[in-house]
This record gives C-alpha cells, sequence and structure tokens, in this order.
C-alpha cells in the first residue's frame, strides 16, 4: 500500500470543501487574514494609527494655496513646466 502525502495547499482545498455551507464566510475571513497580515507592509498598514491631524497650511507645506493658485488659474500648465525645464 502507498502512502499519498497531501500538500498543505490540498488538505486545505479538502478542508474548505468538507465545510458547512454556514461556515464558510467565517473561514473566508480567516484565510483573507492570513494573506493581508503574512506581507510585512500590509501588516504595518493594518495596524497604522490613523491620521486625524488637521489639515491646515502649517501642517501641509502650503498645499491649501497651492490648491487656491490652481482653482484661481494661476500657475504654468504641465506642458509649458516641462518646456521650461528641459532645455
Amino acid at each position: 500500500m502507498i502512502l499519498q502525502v497531501m500538500s498543505p495547499r490540498d488538505a486545505i482545498r479538502r478542508l474548505v470543501e468538507d465545510l458547512p455551507e454556514e461556515d464558510l464566510p467565517t473561514a473566508l475571513r480567516v484565510l483573507e487574514a492570513l494573506r493581508d497580515t503574512g506581507d510585512p507592509v500590509s501588516r504595518a498598514l493594518l495596524h497604522a494609527p490613523l491620521d486625524d491631524e488637521p489639515d491646515d497650511d502649517d501642517a501641509d507645506g502650503g498645499l491649501a494655496e497651492a490648491r487656491a493658485d490652481a482653482d484661481a488659474g494661476r500657475g504654468i500648465a504641465t506642458p509649458e513646466l516641462r518646456r521650461l525645464t528641459t532645455r
């Protein structure tokens, strides 16, 4: 008699096939969590604190002023900027 050893992936597939239908949403959440936390960058993003600081001129490096200038039509269009900077 020859015993075949299943790969972990095949064993997981078999377990999923054997699960009752009502347990599939839970299994899906568990497997997605494992997938998402396996990558160090994804894990860091999942656990990073929310950025709840106010966005104002002092903190945004002039972003609000730049947006106001763009809304008022002050500024240089991208093609013009490229022409001026690629001589």
